[in-house]
């Protein structure tokens, strides 16, 4: 049984950062793509990055490109996503997800629907 466990989301003021975390159990972690993805209140869940599971070479969506990091740490069936220069509009349920590895490559790993396992998520909350 695959199960997710979030955790680091919280209320931050603008400017500042955080960093989520997700650990994974049930499936072999480093087989798996693990994305990243946001849901605002009214909008639709929008892509945030994804991480390969071999060099862990990291994709992103061009709205966090440059203040936002994934990392991984397969030993620990964690992934990490660090977020910094926080700003209103980053305000959002976060989720993290997973897919295999031989599901997609590159930014095409950035597409919701090829994602079949998904964390609970966690608010993220910015303001002063």
């Amino acid at each position: 049984q695959v199960q997710f466990v979030e955790s680091g989301g919280g209320l931050v003021q603008p400017g500042g950062s955080l960093r989520l975390s997700c650990y994974v159990s049930g499936f072999t972690f480093d087989k798996y793509i693990i994305g990243w993805f946001r849901q605002a209140p009214g909008k639709e869940r929008e892509p945030v990055s994804s991480i390969n599971p071999y060099e862990g070479r990291a994709y992103y969506a061009d709205s966090v490109k440059g203040r936002f990091t994934s990392s991984r740490d397969n030993a620990k069936n964690t992934a990490y996503l660090q977020m910094d220069s926080l700003q209103p509009k980053d305000t959002a349920v976060y989720y993290c997800a997973a897919t295999p590895d031989y599901y997609c490559s590159g930014y095409s790993c950035l597409a919701e629907n090829l994602y079949h396992h998904w964390g609970q998520g966690t608010q993220v909350t910015v303001s002063s």
